[in-house]
């Protein structure tokens, strides 16, 4: 509990105790679904803790609007972290799994996300109603692929956030149809040694 309240607050954000309780019944979840079923390999509290949340939170200073779809979102990282430390914002997690997507709908129940809905999908094939302000991936490919798929659920004046590990230079220099590289991020993750970036995509014809 400790090294998560310190870490959130390493990033400027003041957890309160009903927010703590759900990122670690989130990691509770995460562990007992993990005997049946492989959500994760990080099976270590204190690396859950650093690897998924608080990795997960960096980003909370470029999110906009009140609309974020998390696109493949896997055990949840990082919309369920998102929506649990921003609850004024509806994210929509995006997972193609359907053993996954039943994981998630755990979570939101047991945890009472009323600002969270599950959609099993890939994100080429989703069409929702009202696109997003904010369209946000982790580890899910190649930014050109991620445009491509992701690319038509960002509204007019939404950001594509691509989160990455090292620099993804020979991906930057490959051309992104329609879509400009805003900036990127270096993000710290408190206790957290490897490193971390953020790309931040708009569409091209939009100014930064």
């Amino acid at each position: 509990m400790t090294d998560l309240i310190e870490g959130a607050r390493g990033l400027g954000i003041e957890l309160d105790a009903a927010q703590c309780a759900k990122l670690l019944a989130h990691l509770d979840l995460l562990d007992d679904w993990n005997t049946r079923m492989n959500l994760t390999a990080i099976r270590e509290r204190p690396a859950q803790v650093t690897k998924h949340i608080l990795d997960s939170l960096t980003v909370v200073p470029w999110l906009r609007g009140t609309r974020v779809a998390d696109v493949g979102s896997g055990a949840g990282f990082p919309g369920i972290p998102l929506a649990i430390v921003a609850p004024g914002v509806h994210f929509v997690l995006v997972e193609s799994v359907g053993k996954k997507c039943r994981f998630l709908e755990c979570v939101r129940e047991t945890l009472q996300l009323d600002n969270v809905e599950v959609a099993q999908a890939r994100a080429e094939g989703y069409k929702p109603v009202v696109r997003f302000d904010t369209v946000i991936a982790r580890a899910v490919g190649p930014l050109a692929d991620l445009v491509k798929n992701a690319g038509g659920l960002v509204a007019g004046g939404g950001r594509l956030l691509a989160m990455k590990g090292r620099y993804p230079g020979d991906e930057l220099a490959k051309k992104l149809s329609g879509w400009k590289v805003v900036a990127v991020h270096r993000l710290h993750v408190p206790g957290l040694e490897e490193e971390r970036h953020l790309v931040e995509l708009a569409h091209s014809h939009e100014r930064a």
